[in-house]
């Protein structure tokens, strides 16, 4: 490899002074002139300003001026479509693992095969199609996860040999690959023509369209954006999309009002090569090959090759630092490992001129998932940025959600793992981001295993008990940047066999988490659920109750000490959170939603709730360590502890009660474990957090007390048919479609939000049914296991895909749960989803292209199968809810 590598070496040339070279670069570049810039003197006012000529920008004017909104003026510091987007590797791909990301890029892709034709802008759309190679048999097994989702899609995908493989691109070195998958409606095109034409089209449509216009500052008023200050004046408006790509986190820190956008830029590096001795056909499919870390396009008739290193360097985390700009050069030693991989694939390469090696920064965020949405803190701001390297995937369908968001206040899909509220200011700082980056990057090309945790940026906020816990086996995951308990490995366990548990099937911590659940069936366990969300809503007179009442489904008009479980709902009757509250006196409550909703919700109170000085919302999520006590045993230990009769006629189900635990006054105690299970949450001020868990442990001995974590919980709530926020419920579903009908009150003596819809809902029937299913004909042991995301299939036909799942050690089988929809076989349109229809059906789960039997069930299982029993003598027949 080392003689190879310095052949290719010795052919390689700066090109920069070479006119041919700069003729090129030009081309790519140059406007087209029908995207002029419009006259100088910029508009006193518009009501939209997006900032960024980008792939972004550029998507975001097109689709608002195709929906109808014309007063529309988009800046751009340098040209357009000369950042990022310019250096672009212009892959269209379709095989993404978050199935709002694939939808994306079907549109982006369906949206620019006919965008030349609409605009008569060249795009160089090629339909190639691409080849994602295996090298081992987990990677397959990730390519046929990927594979089931767009095939039940509708788009072309099929797994194939390595033989097929070298009949689809001859020059593929194929003797370490297991296998393939061929996607062959990809693409290539060319990023920044693409950017030209959809500029052009928007340009048609009224856009104004200024370049060499710098940015420096949005205005605020009110916790709404008012305007913009350029450096040729300033523009009065009342919405500003921040798509300034790499630049997207200065330009939100540059306001009145900071809006904080994580992302991080990095260097990415890919080889550009002169022609072929043959030159490679146009149509050759990409290749991507993520477990060399790299990819392989035809580029006029020669290749161009890049990838994602292990070593990552990330720029600018001091800002726009000049010295860094002008460093951007070639760094052949940090490219080596990428050309190695190369040319393993390629081996015939060996002779071949290398043109250049591109190096242009690509912006990344902490969860390798791209950012849009409204900011939480200033109305009317919205963001498009973070693209992770896929910018022009995504360009097309980001581009349209975002612009149905803006217009008619929410996207035609599910955005929420997109949506900028699902961080909070403490993934803004600098360290974090650099170093979470240099970690996100490499995971382009690692294999996405379910369940695998980031490493870096970790033990941000803790519960108080942290360590206690660690020093007792606590193995731990990050949520919102709260760490959270899996499980604890009990003493004597190899723990790093535990940690390296990387698989898609049984996991090595099967038996742990097995015993944790036994132990809340059969006595008591601790789970340490501080970081739940938690505000506190009070008022002088009734503006509390009042508000909440028209802001949430069910009644919260109950006596004091009474708790509710509420969804909090959009206009369409969907879940924008779905939460607890308590009513702690006649005028304040408290309310507890999931970990990740701390940002939205807020914002979505914030919005709603009137502007009256007598009410008020505090976020008291950092005041309580939320203690979950689960099993039989929890009223012994806390009655032992509180002297106070805690008996279901004194402390009956949903009730909330402050009392003293231990020596510790004023502690919330709730009967609720949100798993279906009896028990108590037990809501501590911090100061005391230490010490009743102490007392907790320490009663609990005689009782079999252990210490539980989140894996045990959810095996609990799955096979008890308990629906979670963010993994089964989303703002696209309604309390009728998942069985919740008893948690809205249509009849409460006043409007609510959503409730026109859930009416309708009642009247008409639900077109999507939240279903339980235990899986038939699977091997626990050998069988791949069933995560989230699973395609569900009914009598033959695809109905619907899996929320979520896991192992019920109570019925001995794997539980999913999904919603089944109906569709007529003639025209394809949805029908209404009856009892009926889900009962008489015969159901299979696909888990990567393998179909398991299934048995559909719209109610748990009665406390009769709660006791452990043979699988055989378990009737896997309707038993009704208790």
């Amino acid at each position: 490899a080392a003689g190879m590598f310095l052949r290719l070496l010795s052919d390689v040339r700066w090109r920069a002074a070479n006119p041919k070279w700069r003729r090129m670069t030009c081309s790519r570049r140059c406007t087209s002139s029908t995207a002029e810039p419009h006259p100088l003197s910029l508009p006193a006012q518009a009501q939209v300003v997006i900032c960024g000529g980008g792939i972004m920008g550029t998507s975001v004017a097109y689709h608002l001026s195709k929906m109808g909104w014309k007063d529309i003026v988009l800046l751009e510091q340098g040209r357009l479509a000369a950042g990022t987007t310019r250096f672009c590797a212009g892959i269209v791909s379709t095989a993404r693992h978050v199935s709002i990301e694939l939808k994306m890029a079907e549109y982006s892709n369906k949206l620019y095969q006919q965008l030349e034709q609409e605009t008569g802008v060249q795009t160089g759309y090629m339909k190639t199609g691409s080849v994602s190679l295996a090298q081992t048999q987990d990677r397959l097994i990730s390519l046929k996860r990927i594979a089931s989702s767009l095939n039940v899609m509708g788009i072309p995908c099929e797994i194939i040999t390595p033989k097929q493989v070298a009949q689809l691109h001859p020059l593929i070195n194929i003797h370490d690959l297991v296998g393939a998958m061929y996607v062959p409606e990809d693409a290539l095109v060319s990023s920044a023509n693409v950017s030209l034409a959809l500029a052009t089209a928007a340009s048609r449509n009224g856009v104004q369209i200024h370049e060499r216009t710098s940015v420096s500052h949005v205005s605020v008023q009110k916790g709404r954006v008012t305007g913009v200050e350029t450096d040729r004046g300033q523009i009065q408006c009342q919405y500003f999309v921040n798509c300034a790509g790499q630049w997207a986190y200065e330009l939100g820190h540059s306001g009145e009002e900071p809006v904080n956008i994580p992302l991080h830029a990095c260097e990415h590096f890919y080889l550009l090569t002169h022609p072929l001795k043959d030159p490679l056909a146009s149509n050759l499919p990409t290749i991507v090959d993520p477990d060399g870390r790299i990819y392989i396009r035809n580029w006029q008739g020669g290749i161009l090759s890049g990838g994602f290193e292990k070593n990552p360097k990330p720029l600018f985390t001091e800002g726009r630092n000049q010295l860094e700009i002008q460093n951007l050069q070639e760094d052949w030693d940090h490219f080596e490992p990428l050309l190695s991989a190369l040319l393993r694939r390629m081996p015939d390469l060996e002779a071949l001129q290398i043109m250049q090696l591109v190096n242009c920064p690509e912006s990344f965020t902490p969860d390798m998932r791209c950012i849009m949405g409204e900011s939480p803190t200033v109305r009317g701001y919205f963001v498009l940025a973070g693209m992770n390297s896929a910018g022009i995937s995504y360009g097309g369908g980001a581009g349209k959600y975002l612009a149905e968001w803006m217009v008619n206040g929410y996207p035609s899909e599910n955005v929420w793992p997109l949506d900028l509220k699902r961080f909070g200011t403490l993934q803004s700082s600098r360290t974090f981001l650099r170093h979470r980056v240099m970690e996100v990057m490499p995971l382009m090309c690692d294999l996405k295993v379910p369940r695998w945790d980031f490493q870096t940026g970790r033990q941000l906020r803790t519960s108080p008990l942290y360590d206690r816990l660690d020093a007792q086996g606590a193995r731990w995951m990050e949520k919102h940047g709260f760490e959270r308990v899996k499980y604890f490995v009990p003493p004597g366990k190899d723990l790093l066999d535990l940690d390296q548990s990387k698989t898609f099937y049984k996991p090595d911590w099967f038996d742990i988490v097995g015993s944790e659940v036994k132990c809340c069936k059969e006595a008591v366990c601790v789970i340490d659920m501080s970081s739940f969300t938690k505000f506190e809503i009070s008022s002088t007179g009734d503006q509390a109750l009042e508000s909440l009442q028209y802001l949430f489904s069910n009644d919260l008009d109950v006596p004091v000490g009474h708790v509710v479980h509420t969804g909090m709902l959009n206009e369409k009757g969907g879940y924008e959170n779905d939460c607890s509250i308590a009513r702690l006196s006649k005028r304040s409550f408290f309310m507890i939603s999931p970990t990740d909703q701390q940002v939205h919700c807020w914002a979505w109170l914030k919005n709603r709730l009137p502007d009256d000085s007598n009410l008020t919302m505090e976020d008291v999520t950092w005041k309580y360590t939320a203690l979950n006590l689960i099993g039989p045993r929890a009223v012994d230990v806390l009655s032992e502890l509180s002297y106070a009769p805690i008996t279901p006629e004194h402390f009956p189900s949903l009730f909330c009660k402050e009392m003293s635990v231990g020596y510790a006054n004023g502690i919330r105690v709730m009967s609720i474990t949100h798993t279906g299970e009896p028990g108590f949450m037990l809501y501590i001020p911090i100061e005391y957090a230490l010490h009743v868990y102490n007392e907790v442990m320490n009663m609990g001995q005689k009782y079999g007390i252990r210490n539980a974590g989140y894996y045990a919980l959810r095996s609990l709530r799955i096979e008890k048919f308990f629906a979670f926020w963010g993994q089964d419920l989303d703002a696209f579903t309604t309390p009728m479609e998942c069985g919740r009908e008893f948690q809205v009150k249509l009849e409460k003596g006043m409007q609510f939000v959503g409730q026109e819809a859930l009416l309708e809902q009642k009247q008409n029937g639900v077109y999507k049914r939240f279903t339980m299913f235990i899986l038939e004909d699977h091997d626990t042991d050998m069988d791949l296991w069933p995560w989230w995301g699973e395609p569900i299939f009914r009598n033959g036909r695809y109905v619907g895909k899996t929320t979520s799942s896991a192992y019920s050690y109570t019925l001995e089988r794997h539980v999913c749960l999904g919603f089944v929809q109906h569709f007529d076989e003639k025209t394809g349109e949805e029908l209404v989803v009856t009892t009926d229809f889900i009962n008489q059906g015969e159901y299979e789960i696909d888990i990567a292209g393998q179909r398991f039997q299934a048995k559909a069930k719209l109610y748990p299982f009665s406390s009769l199968f709660t006791h452990r029993r043979r699988k055989d003598e378990v009737e896997l027949s309707g038993y009704q809810r208790e």
